[in-house]
């Protein structure tokens, strides 16, 4: 069988990228105007950064956007056979645009070390486990996945040129706080899950998300590893039902519950991916700790029922109770960043 060229090894990184042009003085040209997303402004560095597991929904869509925006994308996969995953994700241009696809095994940091050698940042999307979700998320899942947080910060330190990673824990992570009754207070970056409360109730992709993002953390200072976290909702996408539905079903445990307490929320996948992406950025202006990332809370049961129904799920979310439910996240803090953002490509496109 015709082995894929595009999968190839270190020694041998010689594609030359197709990337976006910028015109003087960092303005847009071409078909993209009206896309500041999209403004090449950043494209003379030729900044080389990596997203880990690119054959999943969400690393596919994190990938995209960073070659709209103009960086040089290495991406891993786990094995060979990742590549075609990946295909399903990524039209054959966008694939042609990345600077080499990598097998990496997250259970072995050297390979990791080879993979992010020379990059500028590392974005670690955590999805190599099973990215679509299909054989559903274990207690073993949750432990495979904090071995390959802590890999990920481990290869980072010793092998990356600028040792920055971006890193997709979820907000799984933030509201199993083992109280019923949130009250008052809101669940933000300051709160965790615990780990005793999941493990308990089995909510394993709470737990692993929560284990893996805290090991991320203590590696990250042991190594001098300027880490941020984004700490996503429910990723929704157009694509929903066809291409990620499965990855909801473990998410989605405790649903009910979630609901009750106004901490049940979604995002589109590609603004959490532009989120990942503005928040590196920013990571030159200050950026650091964690960002809650959702664009929708649940809060009526007409709404619950219509996520149910986009699910092909019903009755998982929805019961009798037919009040307003009050929310109890902020993601005030991602905002704010996303504000800052957004003013200075305004300023760089005038």
């Amino acid at each position: 069988m015709k082995r894929c060229k595009e999968v190839v090894a270190l020694a041998s990184l010689s594609i030359e990228p197709r990337v976006p042009k910028a015109g003087e003085n960092g303005k847009c040209v071409g078909n993209n105007n009206n896309n500041a997303f999209a403004c090449n402004l950043y494209s003379r560095e030729r900044k080389i950064v990596c997203v880990t597991s690119a054959n999943s929904y969400f690393g596919a869509h994190l990938t995209k956007k960073l070659l709209a925006r103009g960086y040089l994308v290495r991406v891993t996969i786990q094995n060979p056979v990742n590549y075609e995953d990946m295909k399903e994700f990524m039209r054959e241009e966008e694939i042609s645009q990345l600077q080499s696809v990598v097998v990496a095994k997250m259970g072995d940091a050297e390979s990791l070390c080879d993979a992010f050698r020379g990059c500028h940042a590392i974005f670690h999307t955590s999805s190599f486990i099973d990215p679509r979700g299909v054989t559903g998320y274990t207690e073993r899942m949750a432990f495979l996945e904090t071995e390959g947080a802590r890999n990920v910060i481990e290869a980072c330190g010793r092998a990356a040129y600028v040792k920055r990673c971006i890193f997709t824990s979820s907000l799984l992570a933030t509201i199993w706080t083992g109280n019923e009754n949130i009250g008052p207070v809101k669940i933000d970056e300051s709160c965790w899950s615990n780990e005793e409360f999941c493990r308990e109730n089995k909510l394993w992709l709470a737990l692993g998300k929560t284990r893996s993002e805290k090991v991320a953390w203590r590696r990250s200072r042991e190594l001098k590893v300027n880490l941020v976290t984004l700490c996503p909702g429910l990723l929704m996408a157009p694509s929903f039902p066809n291409a990620h539905i499965e990855t909801s079903i473990p998410y989605l445990k405790g649903g009910q519950i979630m609901l009750k307490q106004g901490i049940l929320a979604t995002e589109d996948v590609n603004k959490v991916a532009e989120a990942h992406v503005f928040v590196y950025e920013d990571m030159d202006y200050g950026a650091c700790g964690r960002y809650i990332c959702y664009g929708k809370i649940i809060t009526r049961l007409e709404e619950a029922i219509q996520l149910e129904s986009r699910l092909k799920m019903h009755g998982l979310l929805s019961g009798e109770n037919d009040e307003i439910i009050p929310p109890n996240l902020s993601n005030s803090k991602l905002t704010r960043l996303l504000d800052r953002a957004s003013r200075r490509v305004s300023c760089k496109l005038s």
